[in-house]
């Protein structure tokens, strides 16, 4: 008897491993929202001054210099 039942709790625990596997890989996107720094002065030629001022002072996920116009400005990153 407990040989016959054993398949079934073999596929009974790959099912269980296979959801366990699928639920732990979903990923979870998260909207990333832009603005330019309030707080950066100047032209941006540092990105990591940038990053720290974004986090530090406007408390953001991070930041970096990109170009604008004909120059480059702070842009801070924020979760919408």
């Amino acid at each position: 008897m407990a040989s016959s039942s054993a398949p079934k709790l073999y596929t009974i625990f790959l099912c269980i491993c296979l959801v366990l596997l699928l639920c732990s890989t979903m990923e979870v996107e998260a909207k990333i929202c832009q603005r330019r720094s309030k707080t950066w002065s100047g032209p941006c030629f540092n990105t990591g001054g940038c990053k720290n001022q974004c986090m530090r002072v406007e408390h953001g996920t991070f930041g970096a210099c990109h170009r604008q116009g004909f120059g480059f400005a702070c842009f801070c990153y924020f979760k919408c």
